[in-house]
């Protein structure tokens, strides 16, 4: 690696910009894919150029996030499998383009990033965005198989680093000494993620009368997020509190499923399904309690705006999670 800080050191002193490349297998809303652009906005652009590779196109996508941040973006069409057969397509981007590191999300891009990186010397950093123990098996297995061959693994939390750790198949090496693992916890521009007041009469087009309670989450419909159990916990604190109303923000899979069982509850008039949103400020600017029923995370971000928010937090103690928010005994928690 020292080669590699000698060659950007005279990058700097030559004036050419640091070239990145971030490989992901595609720019849905998730928390790994909006890292992307947020720390692409962050650091100085006229001493970095940033690039992009995605593989899996998806209609709700941060295509446009992304450009705005001054991220060059391309779409290589790939299904999963795909992937092994664009290590030709990959590599020659990056020698045209004179990238300088190369930065994968999640395993498929991982092991992409890997397979490529058998044929050239360019620095790979690859970042661990959930534990190993929640991947199916052929993404658990490829990532676990070619994990050494990269330069340093950021892990999104200390959960996150142990597994990898536990989950490593051979003591993980880099190509040339011993690979780093660090532990970066996931952040969010605080600056930007503040909450506002809400003057454009929002909260009334929803339906939700002016002074009631309103629990959200922002999130993809997925398993992983367990909307349905979110739901099951919504129409409890209703048995308690009938005037409280619950927002649900995203979209996915799982939404026909969700609005199934809202509508057979009988309490429809007290949810709101209010789908993407590009701007989720004003919909966090809503809410005076955000739940999160997660199984398994890495250390999501939708949660952390919330926070910068100043939206209190209940989640289930997946992953990262308890790393970030205070937990309490339940016999110290009391619903009034």
């Amino acid at each position: 690696m020292m080669n590699n800080k000698v060659g950007a050191e005279k990058m700097k002193d030559l004036g050419e910009k640091i070239k990145v490349l971030h490989l992901i297998k595609s720019l849905g809303r998730g928390g790994a894919e909006k890292l992307i652009p947020e720390t692409a906005l962050v650091h100085d652009q006229s001493q970095f150029e940033f690039h992009c590779l995605y593989f899996y196109h998806q209609k709700n996508n941060i295509v446009e996030e992304l450009e705005r941040a001054g991220i060059s973006v391309q779409l290589i069409p790939s299904g999963n499998l795909g992937l092994f057969f664009q290590v030709k397509k990959v590599r020659e981007f990056i020698e045209s383009h004179r990238i300088n590191i190369i930065h994968a999300h999640l395993p498929w891009a991982g092991i992409l990033a890997r397979s490529v990186g058998k044929f050239i010397k360019t620095p790979i950093v690859y970042t661990e965005h959930n534990t190993w123990d929640r991947y199916n098996k052929l993404s658990y297995w490829g990532n676990r198989i070619s994990f050494k061959e990269q330069d340093v693994a950021i892990a999104v939390s200390n959960e996150v680093a142990l597994s990898m750790r536990l989950n490593s198949i051979w003591s993980p090496y880099r190509r040339d000494g011993r690979m780093k693992l660090k532990v970066i916890q996931n952040g969010v521009n605080t600056e930007m993620f503040r909450r506002r007041k809400t003057e454009d009469g929002r909260q009334e087009k929803l339906g939700i009368p002016t002074n009631a309670t309103v629990i959200g989450i922002v999130a993809v419909f997925r398993s992983q997020k367990r909307l349905w159990l979110w739901v099951d916990v919504a129409l409890k604190v209703l048995e308690r509190c009938p005037d409280a109303h619950f927002m649900l923000v995203g979209d996915g899979e799982w939404r026909g499923r969700i609005e199934d069982q809202i509508e057979k509850s009988g309490k429809a008039a007290n949810f709101h399904l209010v789908g993407v949103q590009k701007n989720v400020i004003p919909y966090l600017s809503l809410m005076d309690i955000y739940l999160s029923t997660s199984e398994f995370e890495g250390l999501p971000i939708a949660m952390l705006e919330a926070m910068s928010c100043k939206v209190p937090v209940v989640a289930t103690s997946a992953g990262g999670i308890g790393e970030v928010i205070q937990q309490y005994p339940p016999e110290q928690v009391h619903i009034s």
